[in-house]
């Protein structure tokens, strides 16, 4: 995941302290609107509800390459972290010139920008913000807190892990009972880990959903017959136990985060457990295969034949 060829970023203080970061890539339910804040309030000492994150408008953000294949943080996070560290950059020579010393000599920490060896010599980001926008600058620097940034990723990340699934299957019916579930997943740095652990749990209700329930019927005259949710099985909350979750951590090299994709990685272990542990389940009485989704009249009929 992680492809390029690249992603885009703005990121703009505003004089009262409030910080607008404009993104190539667009959300639609992952919640790049709080990595991205948590990314940016980390670099620079925002407060969390004094950023802003805009996507998809093509009037006001820069180009992109959009979301898809897992790539929004590997590659639009680390513009969007270029970019603060730029910001940060034009935050501590302002810092510099309004508390007498060398821009060496001002380093970012503990969420302000203070002087080495004298953390009393500080400024909060609002205040250097505010100054941002005045004539008092020092020589060279011109008016405003803003920079962009185009980050070109090297080349793919590559997330990973292991899925363990338990069923039981009932003899007389074919209903197969998914009755623990475990996965461990390694997407590098965790920038958000409360909406990692949302979108491996959603993503694990997609994947057993597509090898327990959901399936495409057409007609015989060619016609969807399931295309409604009337017709098209979708899992409820009682056909999934509670989830086992954890984690390694192995950052990746090619970003400047260390991060990973996670979007799709619950989605693609989670399908084959399921089918390996029915078909295991089935080995003693012959089964060696079976085709998506595990409907009971599949199995049961697999059953069937099995013992004809």
């Amino acid at each position: 995941c992680g492809f390029g060829p690249y992603e885009s970023a703005i990121v703009r203080a505003e004089p009262g302290g409030t910080v607008t970061a404009f993104t190539g890539t667009s959300s639609h339910g992952q919640g790049h609107e709080t990595t991205f804040a948590q990314i940016i309030a980390d670099h620079l000492g925002v407060p969390f509800d004094k950023i802003v994150v805009r996507h998809g408008d093509t009037a006001t953000t820069p180009m992109g390459n959009g979301t898809g294949g897992s790539r929004s943080l590997a590659v639009g996070g680390s513009a969007i972290l270029q970019a603060s560290l730029k910001v940060q950059a034009q935050a501590r020579r302002i810092a510099a010139h309004i508390l007498e010393a060398a821009p060496d000599d001002v380093v970012f920490a503990d969420g302000r920008y203070q002087v080495k060896g004298a953390p009393a010599k500080a400024l909060t980001f609002e205040k250097i913000a505010a100054r941002a926008y005045t004539d008092a600058l020092p020589p060279g620097v011109e008016a405003g807190l803003e920079a962009s940034d185009f980050f070109r990723p090297p080349q793919l990340v590559y997330p990973f892990g292991a899925h363990v699934a338990v069923v039981e299957i009932d003899r007389d019916t074919g209903r197969v009972r998914l009755r623990d579930f475990v996965s461990v997943d390694d997407c590098g740095v965790r920038i958000s880990p409360l909406l990692v652990a949302g979108q491996v749990h959603g993503g694990l209700a997609q994947g057993i959903a597509q090898a327990l329930l959901e399936e495409l019927i057409f007609g015989e005259d060619g016609q969807l017959v399931t295309g409604t949710l009337m017709d098209y099985a979708v899992p409820h909350a009682d056909d999934l136990p509670s989830f086992v979750t954890d984690q390694t951590v192995t950052p990746t090299p090619f970003n400047p985060m260390g991060a990973k994709g996670i979007g799709e990685a619950a989605t693609i272990g989670s399908t084959p457990a399921i089918v390996n542990a029915v078909v295991d389940a089935l080995r003693p009485v012959g089964v060696r295969h079976l085709d998506m989704p595990l409907r009971p009249e599949r199995v049961w009929q697999a059953l069937r034949a099995k013992k004809s």
